[in-house]
């Protein structure tokens, strides 16, 4: 255990943090209260409705087996993650600075993947460098030297390029809070540090390399400069804030798309839809508004409208006649 270093202790923590926190994040999207369907379309889990049609425009469809497609919702999901679709079509001129800023967020992870990898790769004796004898040994060194410097480097551009657009264009500067232009800055500070630690004490990435294999060995950590150093630190504390902002909207992403904008279910008699509609419909109302009476359950208040509304028309009816 002596060989456990402040610089340790900093990792594990860090990383347990990360996983806890989108981890009680996701449960918390999964266990939400159903939500007001958005009843768009086309849905892409829908079998033989190409054209963006529904299973419930085909007569008698309650008598039917539903054909409902997994493959079609992922395709969508991977083409709108890997490509961001949505801006691409809906706002071309911030695509150009979105889209790219993400890719480097991706090369990043994709960079600490193959240190990993590589530090694995090393326990089991295979050297790691351009002059490997083996040649997955020359594919995890130059694979790990393109995603590390594409990701700095792209990333160092646009969360500048970003910065600087949210501040001088009109429309963005509107919708931009001061928690943007600080998490802009803090991810700036992560691509940018990498790319002074590379710059100065670390372009083979061989010293990255071996603080993963001390993580994973409990081994001493490898001699490394400041500027290494201050950028662990930095991803690290970035790990830690990152669960607690909107920047999971990866996972939310996920279920907006399955259980809102794609939610189809029928609401069936007796069905699991109507189970939590009704356990929705007992709790009791919070809050209080001209319109809404504290104290009742909110299906009190339901049936008290319908009533209401169906008085209101007979008296106009009556009126009329």
């Amino acid at each position: 255990m002596d060989s456990i270093s402040l610089l340790h202790v900093v990792s594990y923590v860090t990383i347990l943090i990360f996983f806890a926190g989108f981890a009680v994040k996701a449960i918390r999207y999964a266990t939400a209260p159903i939500h007001l369907r958005w009843e768009l379309y086309p849905v892409a889990h829908e079998v033989g409705h190409k054209s963006g049609g529904s299973y419930l425009e085909e007569l008698d469809w309650r008598t039917k087996p539903r054909k409902k497609s997994l493959i079609g919702e992922l395709t969508f999901m991977a083409k709108e993650f890997l490509f961001f679709r949505g801006y691409y079509h809906r706002n071309r001129q911030i695509w150009y600075f979105v889209y790219p800023f993400h890719i480097a967020g991706y090369l990043f992870v994709v960079w600490l993947v193959v240190l990993l990898i590589g530090a694995l790769a090393t326990l089991a004796d295979l050297p790691i460098s351009a002059g490997s004898a083996s040649l997955w040994g020359q594919i995890i060194y130059y694979l790990t030297l393109a995603a590390g410097l594409a990701s700095f480097m792209i990333g160092t551009i646009l969360s500048m390029s970003l910065l600087i657009k949210r501040s001088v264009d009109e429309n963005l500067k509107t919708y931009t809070t001061p928690i943007d232009y600080f998490n802009l800055s803090f991810v700036l500070a992560i691509f940018a540090s990498g790319l002074v630690a590379w710059l100065l004490s670390d372009p083979t990435f061989h010293i990255a390399r071996e603080y993963m294999k001390s993580l994973i060995t409990l081994n001493p950590m490898p001699a490394m400069s400041p500027a290494i150093i201050t950028h662990i630190m930095i991803v690290c504390l970035f790990l830690i804030y990152m669960p607690f902002t909107r920047m999971t909207h990866s996972i939310a992403k996920y279920f907006t798309f399955h259980r809102v904008r794609w939610e189809d279910e029928p609401n069936v008699r007796k069905g699991e839809m109507e189970k939590k509609i009704e356990e929705l419909l007992n709790q009791p109302v919070s809050w209080s508004a001209s319109h809404i009476q504290p104290g009742k359950r909110w299906s009190e208040l339901a049936a008290s409208e319908t009533v209401s509304e169906v008085k209101h028309g007979e008296e106009k009816k009556n009126s009329k006649n």
